[in-house]
């Protein structure tokens, strides 16, 4: 019986997305996907790159943002 490695294959099938922030509000900020048709969504600024700012260009890669 062949065994699949879930994890291992969900992670391989991961794409990097390119998010903007478009908006910083107090501890969170606003992203909007640029790389897919998604809603903008909030986010603590706790999880982000200290150095963004409106405009800024994120980076989602193995589950943390970095600047793009």
């Amino acid at each position: 019986m062949k065994y699949r490695n879930v994890i291992t294959e969900g992670v391989e099938k991961m794409e990097t997305k390119v998010y903007e922030v478009s908006r910083i509000d107090g501890d969170y900020a606003w992203l909007t996907c640029l790389s897919a048709n998604e809603e903008p969504y909030f986010i603590a600024r706790a999880l982000l790159p200290q150095e963004i700012d409106e405009g800024s260009k994120l980076k989602l890669e193995n589950f943390q943002f970095v600047m793009a």
